[in-house]
C-alpha cells in the first residue's frame, strides 16, 4: 500500500527558506549575540566581551546579518565619538524565549547524550 506524501520536490523547496532562517539564527555566533543583547541595548565592545571567542570581523558580519534579518536594531547616537547600540526586535525577543528553552533542554540532557554516545561507540567497536 502506497502512502501519498505529496510532491517531494515541493516539500524540499518549501523547507529551503526555513533551513536558511535556522542557519542564520542558530549559527555558532548568532545565538551568543542574541542572548547577550536580550538584556537591553548593548554596545559593540560589550558584545565582543560577552561572546567568548568571537573576532571583531565575525562579530561585525553577524551583527549585519542579524540586522538584515530584522532581529537586531542598530541605533547610532549623535555623540562624539558616535555611540552605537544594538537591541533585539520584538521578533528576536520571541526567538530568545525559544533559544532559552533549547539551552535549558541541552543543559538538562547533556549527561544523557554523553552516556548514549559512549554506549553507542562502545557497542560499535573499533572502526
Amino acid at each position: 500500500m502506497s502512502h501519498d506524501h505529496g510532491d517531494v520536490s515541493t516539500q524540499v523547496s518549501e523547507a529551503c527558506p526555513i533551513s536558511e532562517v535556522l542557519d542564520h539564527v542558530a549559527g555558532k555566533w548568532s545565538i551568543g549575540i542574541l542572548v547577550a543583547a536580550a538584556h537591553g541595548p548593548i554596545r559593540f565592545t560589550e558584545l565582543e566581551r560577552a561572546v567568548s571567542g568571537i573576532s571583531r570581523r565575525m562579530l561585525t558580519l553577524n551583527l549585519r546579518k542579524l540586522e538584515r534579518d530584522g532581529l537586531l536594531v542598530r541605533t547610532v547616537h549623535p555623540t562624539v565619538p558616535p555611540k552605537v547600540e544594538y537591541s533585539l526586535t520584538p521578533m528576536a525577543r520571541e526567538l530568545h524565549s525559544y533559544l532559552t528553552g533549547l539551552v535549558d533542554w541541552a543543559d538538562r540532557y547533556r549527561g544523557a547524550i554523553t552516556r548514549a554516545r559512549a554506549a553507542y561507540d562502545g557497542a560499535a567497536g573499533p572502526v
